[in-house]
């Protein structure tokens, strides 16, 4: 090829902004073009459903985007950030992208990042009221529903990571807060049934209720909702619903070049895309097997994963255009995740999910403020650790003793 290798990146969100800078810190100072779906440059989500929803600065979408902006390094400064734009189609055999507004675009070299965004409830009922939460645009909107303050009757529905962070948030704001989860307690998947039912214990002490069990059948009222149907037959009073059901991976872009979507773009150990020479994928839309745990390929929807798999992504994509020899090494990142949820701070290590059995090793489920240290255990392997309000020098131990497990995986 003529001239160092053209670079798309498709997908402008911190996975995106993270393969730019491994990119670059790699040794590749060819073109690379960030094609994003969203106006705003890379921005922090954790915030939004807490200190962003929380705050009661009257601030644009334009000035929360830019609060939340994340730090570039200086190595990316002359990377092009094409904003507002998103990539419709590809065709990976001639590398070529289409974005929404026609433009076509070529590349050498292609890196998957284009995320996830949520699932939506398909029941009846009015749309005006139902909210997710994503976007700085979700968030600027619950914000303007929940201003001026009053008590609204808040219903979430869903009871994982988001949707116990904008329980809690809005609860805390004063609000009346109902979680309808079918799954059982909150975060039961992740926590296991004994953490979890400890967690809801905590969250119904600052007045969170729970309704187990029941899946919403529909909402109520005329031009906007007021009420959320139960399968029970059971009716929640409702001024807001947030829906937080889990995501969908935006792969749709990627139809017709014969990958496997079922579940995000699946790749190899090394996060080249199954089926392809010159494709990689990073963050939560990738699928690939870490040895950590086993050889089955999973996506992993934590905040360590875009930088982790970016930095592996930039290095296979680099050896593949410079036909050099890949890395061998195997790949095992150690995915992370924190949440604060009324005065408790969660912070794991590795995949609780994938543990048959929870040991509470410290601390007392009763009393979870006070502290609390569990361990994840599959067929007698340990796959997870979760601290709750420990030091961060306890957490940064906790951190080290599962590197230690990697490094002998």
């Amino acid at each position: 090829m003529a001239g160092p290798p053209r670079i798309a990146v498709v997908g402008g969100s911190l996975a995106g902004l993270r393969a730019t800078e491994q990119l670059r810190s790699a040794g590749h100072s060819g073109p690379i073009t960030v094609f994003g779906a969203e106006a705003h440059l890379p921005y922090n989500r954790p915030p939004l459903a807490k200190e962003a929803l929380a705050s009661s600065d009257h601030q644009s979408i334009t000035e929360l985007a830019e609060r939340l902006l994340l730090r570039r390094r200086a190595s990316t400064g002359d990377v092009t950030f094409r904003l507002g734009d998103p990539v419709i189609s590809a065709d990976l055999a001639s590398g070529t992208l289409i974005t929404e507004d026609d433009h076509y675009a070529s590349y050498d070299g292609l890196v998957i990042a284009t995320g996830l965004r949520p699932r939506r409830l398909n029941v009846p009922g009015p749309a005006l009221g139902r909210h997710v939460l994503r976007t700085v645009e979700d968030c600027h909107r619950i914000r303007t529903a929940i201003a001026p303050p009053r008590n609204l009757h808040v219903v979430v529905v869903g009871a994982g990571f988001v949707g116990c962070e904008v329980a809690s948030t809005l609860s805390s704001l004063g609000h009346t807060v109902t979680i309808v989860e079918p799954a059982g307690p909150p975060m039961v998947r992740v926590l296991g049934q004994i953490v979890a039912d400890a967690v809801q214990r905590h969250h119904e002490g600052h007045g969170v209720r729970f309704v187990t069990g029941g899946e919403v059948a529909g909402f109520t009222g005329d031009a906007r909702i007021d009420g959320v149907a139960l399968s029970t037959g059971e009716v929640l009073p409702a001024d807001l619903v947030v829906e937080a059901i889990g995501s969908a991976c935006n792969v749709e872009w990627l139809q017709g070049n014969s990958l496997d979507l079922r579940d995000g773009v699946l790749a190899g150990n090394d996060l080249l895309v199954a089926g392809t020479s010159r494709t990689v994928a990073v963050g939560d839309v990738v699928r690939f097997p870490n040895p950590l745990f086993d050889d089955i390929p999973r996506r992993v929807e934590h905040w360590s994963i875009p930088g982790d798999t970016a930095k592996r992504a930039a290095g296979t994509l680099l050896s593949l255009l410079r036909d050099e020899p890949p890395d061998v090494v195997p790949f095992a990142p150690i995915p992370s995740f924190w949440s604060d949820q009324f005065g408790l701070r969660f912070q794991s290590y590795g995949s609780p999910g994938l543990g048959d059995e929870v040991v509470v090793t410290e601390g007392d489920t009763a009393h979870l403020g006070s502290g609390l240290l569990a361990t994840y255990h599959r067929s007698g392997q340990h796959v997870g650790t979760l601290a709750l309000n420990l030091s961060p020098a306890r957490q940064r131990e906790l951190r080290s003793a599962f590197v230690q497990i990697g490094s002998t995986a």
